[in-house]
């Protein structure tokens, strides 16, 4: 019976790319140079510091289009709390991954309105979708597609 699984995966190796280049970028921009500022990461938890609230604000821009050159969605990252001291600003953001339970369910209800012949299981952080027909499969995938969901979904491990 053909299937495919419905995942939000962010490509670990690219993200450290982007952060990596954001922080050359900081060491060469004329208004942040001679600013102890930087952009730490582990693993799905990236932090900002800067002097001041204003700076770290610069530096999400930065961060946003080396991300975006590096195509990753920029909807996957979470904005967390910004924290200020007298000594520096931090801003915390966190790169989700996985289908949560709430996303996990809305995509049910999609798929479940649209009267395909279809069965639909949720496995941990992920949707596996499965049906008799690999035509029915695809419109599963376009009505996915176009129900424009604000978290970035892929496609993967199609089987026959």
């Amino acid at each position: 019976m053909p299937s495919f699984d419905i995942v939000s995966i962010i490509d670990k190796q690219e993200l450290r790319n982007a952060i990596d280049q954001t922080n050359r970028e900081l060491c060469t921009r004329f208004d942040l140079k001679g600013i102890d500022a930087r952009v730490d990461n582990t693993d799905n938890d990236i932090v900002i510091v800067a002097e001041v609230e204003f700076q770290t604000r610069q530096i999400l821009e930065i961060l946003h289009s080396k991300l975006a050159k590096r195509k990753i969605d920029i909807n996957c990252i979470e904005m967390g709390e910004l924290s200020t001291n007298l000594a520096e600003a931090r801003q915390k953001l966190v790169a989700k991954e996985g289908i949560d339970k709430e996303l996990g369910r809305t995509l049910i209800k999609i798929l479940k309105g649209s009267k395909l012949k279809i069965q639909i299981q949720m496995q941990d952080n992920q949707l596996r979708v499965s049906s008799k027909s690999r035509n029915v499969l695809q419109e599963a995938i376009q009505k996915i597609k176009d129900s424009k969901q604000k978290f970035p979904l892929q496609f993967e491990n199609f089987r026959d």
